[in-house]
């Protein structure tokens, strides 16, 4: 049975849109960029959009495992704890694209109303999108449009704010209402605000008491709540997060790698340096001059 995410917190993942007051998030990414061919488990408020382009990936979506193949797409509703990855660690390449319901206006209808009936606790997880149905098609193609659109010299807003509008409303005739699957346990919810928490202040010296305290829980429970579901410990999902946050600030921006150090919560430029090399197999800056090099291929 599916678990279902209540709202118990407003500590989320924090996505580095493409422009400041414009919540949109379009990129395209390698699964190779990522520690052990997988992104780090989060969650947002945004709703978020995958189109395999080469390749194939797994997804895990509030306990679940979905394979999305080359040509295939992947919808993941709002406030769930997923991350994308490969269990053979075989590269893919990919297009996510993030929409947060404040492209619409928080205070509006299409913001906050329309998300929360459309998008809320009591809806389905997830979509996978495929080749078989016209109006499956058309999202996976508004999807590279999106893309294309966002890569334009000068590219427009109001052709982008319409294809997210498009997406959404898409979306939202097919998604289904699944009322009645909330997890009574609360272990998601636990967790979820366990994992904001660390997503919100892993710039800062964290600690597990922290961490636990986060879920109202104590430190054994916190360490088998993140086995249980990650795989990891807190720290080392901690570490991981810092680990992709700094890759995201190597690739996307010209901050110095002692600011980057400093912004992802290292204690200095050298042991980031030989904490990132441990986890990508690389040094920051070897990182940045192969994120650039790749990111010129493609345009």
């Amino acid at each position: 049975m599916k678990t279902k995410l209540e709202v118990f917190s407003d500590l989320s993942e924090e996505l580095n849109y493409n422009h400041p007051n414009f919540p949109l998030y379009v990129r395209k990414g390698l699964l190779n960029q990522f520690d052990k061919y997988a992104a780090a488990c989060h969650w947002h408020p945004d709703l978020e959009f995958i189109l395999v382009l080469e390749g194939e990936m797994e997804y895990f979506v509030n306990g679940e495992i979905v394979n999305i193949g080359q040509g295939h797409g992947f919808f993941v509703n709002s406030r769930r704890l997923h991350y994308g990855f490969s269990s053979r660690k075989i590269n893919c390449s990919f297009l996510v694209i993030a929409i947060h319901p404040a492209l619409f206006g928080e205070g509006g209808v299409l913001g906050k109303t329309f998300f929360e009936e459309n998008f809320g606790s009591n809806t389905e997880d997830y979509l996978l999108l495929t080749q078989q149905s016209d109006w499956e098609k058309n999202i996976l193609l508004a999807l590279e449009e999106t893309y294309k659109e966002m890569n334009r010299t000068p590219h427009n807003p109001l052709r982008l704010l319409s294809l997210a509008a498009g997406l959404c409303a898409d979306i939202s005739d097919h998604i289904q209402h699944a009322p009645g699957q909330v997890n009574d346990n609360q272990s998601w919810i636990i967790l979820r605000n366990m994992t904001g928490f660390i997503h919100h202040h892993y710039a800062s010296r964290i600690t597990l008491d922290e961490i636990a305290a986060a879920g109202s829980v104590c430190r054994s429970k916190c360490c088998g709540l993140f086995d249980e579901y990650t795989g990891k410990t807190p720290n080392s999902y901690l570490v991981r997060y810092r680990i992709q946050k700094s890759c995201e600030m190597l690739a996307e921006t010209n901050r110095s790698i002692s600011e980057i150090a400093i912004r992802c919560g290292f204690q200095s430029a050298s042991y980031f340096s030989y904490v990132f090399r441990n986890e990508i197999g690389l040094t920051p800056l070897n990182y940045r001059k192969n994120s650039r090099i790749q990111s010129s291929l493609e345009k």
